[in-house]
């Protein structure tokens, strides 16, 4: 397991994917715990005076001007916890909610929050322990924070509600018991630390980010298996038409096609062809998925800043001794990012699916129809690609933006949300559907280079044929489909193909 000492410098974004796959095992620096130390007290001596603050005293929400006597202050904040606990839906998965509580723990140990230091080593030490708690994933309108699932999160850490622990669903104080663990009592402002923050949207974002990374990956690599089954022109890739247009991810998208393809038997085979164009489904690819990578690249440098940033409220300034109330907790940067991203996503999916449809039709591909021999008698890949159809026009409707909308909350006193945390949610289901997608290409396109006969692919699409066909055999004849689509999608969904590719994509 690997150890990560939470400092200033905050977290890369390998680290982040690195956290989102694996069980990691973290240590916070000692000049964080000053940080922390010092707005603790800032807190504390506010309580312990006449003076009010939002957070630490008050109310919240539209109750913010109701001043909460100091008996009443740790009360506030456990009812503040259990209150808020209503979220509703499938839980987030295990390796997600490791990443969002990590997300917390870096939030928290900025030094802006006023927790304790019992607050976050606690935090750390159920991420060190793999006790994950049960966060369902519906319930948030990404501002004031992700308010309902952080709740979920906080309910393990006063001894409520449940978590998984060592791949079992228990409750959350007899998970702390067998892991030597006890719960903390909450002080002022620590449930509304806990609770505010942007954690639960950045963490699902950044998952959907790494599957699209995983997607981007295997396009790229379906695509150029795509170029070479239907004995597609190298000329479209050449670098002095990419440079003419000055797009970056087009140039280097442009760039690794070419070496992808270099040294091709099938590519020699037919350099004086009488074909003039391919359909832009093969010929376009560095500009659209060169357009993607760039988008790609955007929102992972939005979401490393969310990752490293304080985003709860009000926010502690200990050196001047200041209390403030803003607005960090909207999510607003992490939707918009989010549903670019998405946009993206889906019409990596649609690209792909056309793909499919030319190698399936003998007009376009000159291979047999539907990719298989008697086509008269067999189907072949007629339906894979009608799943492939269904699936794209799927993403059309998942993929309107999430952030254009907004619903007012908390009797209007939370007036505009940024709706970040849906955002973020179904870029799962949109990976999902774009890796069956590009899986159904690469089948297919494999299956077309099978028919080239003793011809090669490239060195390094071999490598990649290669590996796709200890999973899939070639379709001599109808069979079943289904542990083939199967194998497919999860060899995207999982990044196996990103070894072919790791200069691609910026997490890797």
């Amino acid at each position: 397991m690997k150890n990560i000492k939470l400092d200033k410098s905050g977290l890369t974004l390998k680290q982040l994917r690195y956290i989102w796959e694996n069980p990691i095992h973290f240590e916070l620096a000692d000049e964080m715990m000053i940080g922390i130390k010092a707005s603790r007290k800032t807190v504390t001596d506010i309580a312990d005076s006449n003076e009010t603050v939002y957070g630490v005293n008050t109310g919240f929400g539209l109750l913010a001007s109701e001043k909460i006597a100091r008996k009443d202050l740790d009360k506030l904040q456990r009812n503040l916890v259990i209150s808020h606990a209503t979220g509703v839906g499938n839980s987030i998965d295990s390796n997600t909610t490791r990443l969002i509580m990590t997300l917390k723990a870096v939030s928290l140990s900025q030094g802006f929050s006023g927790i304790h230091p019992n607050t976050i080593n606690l935090l750390i030490d159920l991420i060190n322990h793999e006790i994950y708690p049960v966060i369902p994933e519906k319930g948030s309108v990404g501002a004031s924070g992700d308010l309902a699932p952080l709740a979920h999160m906080s309910l393990t850490m006063i001894g409520l509600g449940t978590a998984n622990y060592k791949g079992e669903v228990i409750e959350s104080s007899e998970a702390l018991k067998q892991a030597g663990l006890k719960p903390i009592k909450l002080g002022p402002k620590e449930g509304l630390a806990l609770l505010n923050g942007t954690q639960v949207s950045a963490g699902l974002a950044l998952k959907g980010l790494f599957l699209t990374e995983n997607c981007l990956n295997a396009a790229v690599l379906s695509g150029a298996l795509s170029v070479e089954a239907a004995k597609g022109s190298l000329s479209p890739f050449d670098e002095r038409i990419h440079k003419a247009r000055g797009q970056i991810g087009q140039i280097k998208l442009a760039k690794i096609y070419t070496d992808l393809l270099d040294n091709s038997e099938i590519a020699s085979s037919h350099e004086d062809c009488d074909r003039v164009q391919d359909p832009y489904c093969l010929r376009c690819q560095p500009q659209v998925m060169g357009a993607i990578l760039d988008s790609v690249e955007y929102t992972a440098s939005r979401l490393l800043i969310e990752a490293n940033a304080a985003t709860d409220n009000p926010l502690i300034f200990s050196a001047e001794g200041d209390v403030l109330s803003g607005g960090n907790f909207h999510a607003e940067p992490v939707g918009l990012v989010a549903d670019f991203v998405a946009i993206g996503l889906a019409d990596m999916a649609n690209m792909s699916e056309r793909r499919i449809a030319m190698l399936i039709d003998p007009h376009m591909s000159r291979l047999p129809a539907f990719l298989v021999p008697d086509s008269g008698v067999n189907s072949g890949f007629m339906i894979v690609h009608v799943t492939a159809a269904a699936l794209a026009s799927e993403n059309k409707t998942l993929v309107h933006p999430a952030s254009c909308d907004t619903i007012p909350t908390s009797a209007n006193q939370e007036d505009h949300v940024s709706m970040a945390t849906f955002a973020a949610r179904k870029l799962t289901d949109i990976a999902e559907n774009t890796a069956t997608i590009i899986g159904i290409e690469i089948m297919s396109a494999c299956q077309g280079i099978d028919f080239h006969k003793d011809l090669k692919t490239s060195p390094r699409l071999h490598k990649v044929y290669q590996q796709v066909r200890k999973q899939v055999s070639f379709l001599d004849k109808d069979r079943l489909m289904t542990d083939d689509l199967h194998n497919l999608r999860n060899m995207v969904l999982k990044g196996d193909l990103n070894k072919h590719l790791e200069e691609l994509c910026p997490s890797l």
